[in-house]
């Protein structure tokens, strides 16, 4: 008898706790959604960050320790007069082209490159920041800059990556040279958006193509008819329902998506070839995956490096800037997102791990 009632006291201590925790979440929840409708600063903030500080900072603690105080000082002083130098001849040539004409004069800047990212999921998530850093950085970019993109993505839904192409469009038809970087995946839907780069250049070993379309599901029909369960479908329309998850599949069904499946494939091909027309469409458009360096044999990228690389470079002959846009979110949006983003990397990886396991060493 008094172990059932310290039993019991146990089991109303953990549904006390259980509840109170319950009810504090809810009120985060609330009070962070009131919050997200009452505020009047925007759906997020941007963030520019400028790359060459960062890697000047970095060279200088290196130098600090490796060097002398010696020698680590007079690396200081040569460069502070180079740059003293390089500013006082830009004075001099811009006075010299004010006094040789009356014309209005357009003042030349030096180059700017701004360092985008984007890790895509299988809905391309990542597309409600990417539209915005694009629409930032398009505000101010003229034709003499550069737009550098780090791309991640093993591919996900057509649609989601058409729309995130369709940003990258954005920057090509204002004339705006567009470097992609792949270090690691570009695949499928990673792969469309990649070949719109003006100049596309892969890590040796990233993994890139899967030009395909793919449409998979569990059907569980026989196993309902098996214990006499019955599921309905009502629907307008021939072709409204064709591949679902419960009812049964119909040969007819079945060759409509087969159909559809090879006119998005088509499609896929033609908006590849339109991009990178060097490449031979229908040797790579078999779903296939490459690394770098055999992309680079297929023309499927022009060059083999890796974004430190094309950014390390960059910063010696231009003025680099990494943008990034990140959304307002209330308590319980960010909630909601760590569960989903938990979810969708448990499933990439299963999938990633499916595609990929040959080239595990």
């Amino acid at each position: 008898m008094e172990f059932l009632t310290e039993y019991g006291l146990f089991v109303a201590k953990v549904i006390t706790l259980v509840v109170a925790f319950i009810v504090v979440l809810s009120a985060l929840i609330s009070a962070g959604s009131r919050g997200k409708r009452t505020s009047g600063s925007g759906r997020g903030t941007i963030s520019i960050v400028r790359l060459n500080d960062e890697l000047d900072d970095m060279r200088d603690a290196i130098r600090k320790t490796v060097l002398d105080k010696d020698q680590f000082k007079q690396e200081q002083k040569r460069e502070k007069k180079q740059h003293k130098n390089e500013q006082k001849e830009r004075r001099k040539q811009f006075k010299t082209l004010l006094k040789s004409t009356d014309e209005p004069i357009e003042v030349e800047f030096r180059k700017r490159i701004y360092v985008i990212d984007f890790d895509g999921d299988i809905e391309a998530s990542e597309v409600e920041s990417l539209r915005e850093e694009i629409t930032a950085i398009l505000s101010i970019a003229t034709s003499q800059d550069e737009v550098l993109l780090r791309l991640e993505s093993p591919g996900g839904m057509v649609h989601a990556y058409g729309l995130a192409s369709s940003q990258l469009l954005r920057i090509r038809d204002k004339g705006i040279p567009l470097t992609i970087c792949v270090d690691k995946v570009a695949a499928s839907g990673g792969y469309m958006m990649a070949c719109l780069a003006s100049k596309l250049v892969a890590a040796p070993f990233a993994i890139l193509g899967s030009i395909g379309v793919l449409v998979q599901l569990p059907n569980f029909h026989r196993l309902l008819r098996k214990y006499d369960v019955d599921y309905e479908t009502i629907s307008a329309g021939e072709f409204k329902t064709t591949l679902t998850t419960f009812g049964e599949i119909t040969k007819k069904g079945r060759t409509k998506v087969k159909e559809d499946v090879e006119e998005m494939h088509v499609l896929f091909k033609n908006w590849v070839k339109q991009h990178r027309p060097a490449v031979e469409i229908d040797a790579i458009a078999t779903g296939e995956t490459w690394v770098g360096i055999q992309a680079l044999e297929r023309n499927m990228v022009d060059a083999v490096m890796t974004s430190d690389e094309c950014i390390v470079a960059a910063c010696d002959e231009a003025d680099v800037f990494e943008v990034s846009y990140e959304i307002r979110l209330s308590i319980g949006d960010k909630l909601g997102a760590a569960i989903h983003s938990t979810m969708d990397r448990t499933v990439m990886s299963l999938w990633k791990r499916v595609r990929e396991n040959s080239f595990y060493s």
